[in-house]
């Protein structure tokens, strides 16, 4: 199987086999390439940044993102659970709005700081 590593500006394409559940990897330039592709088969993760909708004057939605990665497959259970979330006052930026998403330990954040606007 081939596949680009994501994980620095190289962009190696690595060519991964698998064989009595041992991952062999080649064509990466560093070793952070080799844990990629073993963990892109094994066990996928993403960071995820999205947005939640708030009653904050002049901040109809609020930006954030998980401060860590949960597994790839949990991506979609994530987005019905952002649209789900409503922030009902101003936050600092990496306010907790959702806490040990799946049993992860990861939590959701904000990435904004809100400041209430005098209209």
């Amino acid at each position: 199987m081939e596949m680009v590593c994501i994980v620095c500006p190289n962009g190696c394409r690595l060519n991964v086999t698998e064989q009595d559940g041992r991952v062999s990897v080649s064509g990466n330039k560093c070793k952070r390439g080799e844990t990629f592709a073993v963990a892109e088969l094994t066990n996928p993760t993403r960071s995820v940044t999205t947005s939640v909708k708030t009653t904050v004057a002049g901040y109809p939605v609020v930006s954030v993102k998980t401060d860590g990665e949960i597994p790839k497959s949990k991506i979609f259970d994530l987005m019905e659970l952002c649209g789900k979330i409503i922030v009902t006052k101003p936050l600092p930026i990496g306010s907790v709005v959702a806490e040990d998403l799946f049993g992860t330990g990861v939590n959701l954040i904000t990435t904004t700081d809100m400041e209430e606007t005098n209209e």
